[in-house]
């Protein structure tokens, strides 16, 4: 697929609107060949047709439903085979806002899988070829939620929270490889996944929503510096460092022979 100029092909789930099509809006303008996945085939092959007209780059659509095994597996065999992929957004995914009581759990379910499965799949799928090529990256996106249990709906924040902690933990397996990983934490952004989760972004207060360009944006700037963990809203890093930094301080007391003192049961 790759073109004699391009820089190789990036890889965006999610792809047809929002967050995704604007990454693929800007790996376009930045030289890369696209693989656009996402259902809505339509806004897909639209996409497409308007990033090669703006930009020359190659691009190919493949519709998929990434819930559904059949068309994992297709994109799966896609990243496995095709050498020319440099970089996956792992951008697909959706969220809800209702309490585990008031929610369906098949769609929970399939929440899960698209937002955890689907990604971790995807990530071993492309894996292999990045380590042989030494570069290369993948691009996560997760959530402020993360980090935030008690906003929104938990099942869809656990998984964000896997996102994350996936996403570091790569950073530690590929060290000395040439392949970078990033975890994207956007804060509320104008995208049509409020209209999904059940909160229409109208409904959130205009000060806290974020464009999806503003939002790729700073996380490509934080991509080309190498930044680990994004959050394109945080005005000051050292926040963030101090969360992570108070995290990796528990960690030495949170396993004993003993149990703690205050509970008043060892022997």
């Amino acid at each position: 697929m790759s073109t004699a100029s391009s820089k190789g092909t990036v890889v965006i789930t999610g792809a047809s609107s929002g967050i995704g099509a604007v990454y693929a809006d800007r790996f376009a303008k930045r030289g890369y060949d696209l693989l656009l996945v996402a259902r809505d085939e339509k806004r897909l092959s639209d996409l497409a047709a308007k990033l090669t007209t703006e930009t020359g780059v190659g691009v190919q659509t493949l519709p998929a439903d990434l819930t559904n095994k059949s068309d994992l597996q297709k994109l799966e065999d896609r990243l496995q085979s095709d050498k020319s992929i440099a970089i996956l957004v792992n951008n697909a995914g959706f969220g809800g806002t209702k309490s585990l009581v008031d929610s369906s759990i098949d769609e929970l379910e399939n929440m899960i899988f698209l937002n955890i499965t689907a990604l971790t799949r995807l990530t071993g799928a492309v894996l292999p070829n990045l380590i042989a090529r030494k570069d290369g990256a993948v691009i996560n996106i997760s959530s402020v939620v993360a980090v935030n249990p008690d906003a929104l709906n938990g099942t869809y924040s656990g998984s964000k929270a896997y996102v994350l902690n996936f996403t570091q933990s790569l950073f530690k397996t590929l060290k000395d490889t040439g392949v970078q990983v990033q975890a994207v934490l956007p804060g509320a952004t104008r995208t049509e996944f409020w209209d999904r989760a059940g909160l229409p972004v109208h409904n959130l207060p205009e000060k806290n929503v974020m464009s999806a360009e503003d939002c790729v944006d700073a996380s490509l700037a934080a991509f080309d510096q190498k930044e680990l963990v994004t959050i394109p809203a945080l005005p000051d890093v050292e926040l963030w460092n101090n969360f992570d930094q108070a995290r990796l301080a528990l960690y030495p007391f949170l396993s004993s022979k003993e149990s703690a003192k205050r509970y008043g049961v060892s022997a």
